[in-house]
């Protein structure tokens, strides 16, 4: 067993996000075989990613407040605290707050055998795209 020291909260880059976002990693792979990576995710009011794809698919479960998810091609999901979302192996997807409320979710996904290749990052959502609920 080993204890592990807790990473520094971090702020995302603009090119994958819009809006104030802070991570907090929670797990991370330790040795070669391990592959899981869990992080708190906190947006401010408004705040999204990117459209994006994960190699592995992704899993979100909401803490706190209302998130906003959309597949390509898809209509928006409202999540809420206790909720959980699967967006699968290369699907493209989005997930954000709400205009007025600040939210925070677990995001639980697998490396791929390339980790530079585990998440995808596309185009910024854009305002439009986000406001069609």
């Amino acid at each position: 067993m080993q204890k592990l020291s807790k990473p520094a909260t971090t702020k995302n880059p603009p090119e994958q996000f819009t809006g104030d976002v802070w991570v907090d990693p929670i797990a991370t792979p330790q040795d070669a075989g391990q592959r899981m990576v869990v992080a708190r995710v906190r947006f401010a009011p408004g705040a999204r990613t990117a459209w994006h794809s994960h190699a592995r698919g992704q899993t979100l479960h909401v803490t706190s407040g209302v998130a906003l998810v959309q597949s390509r091609g898809g209509a928006v999901v409202q999540v809420r605290p206790g909720e959980t979302v699967y967006c699968p192996p290369g699907e493209e997807h989005w997930h954000g707050a709400t205009p007025d409320d600040f939210m925070e979710h677990l995001a639980m996904l697998e490396n791929a055998d390339d980790p530079a290749t585990t998440t995808t990052w596309l185009e910024h959502v854009t305002d439009a795209e986000y406001s069609a609920r």
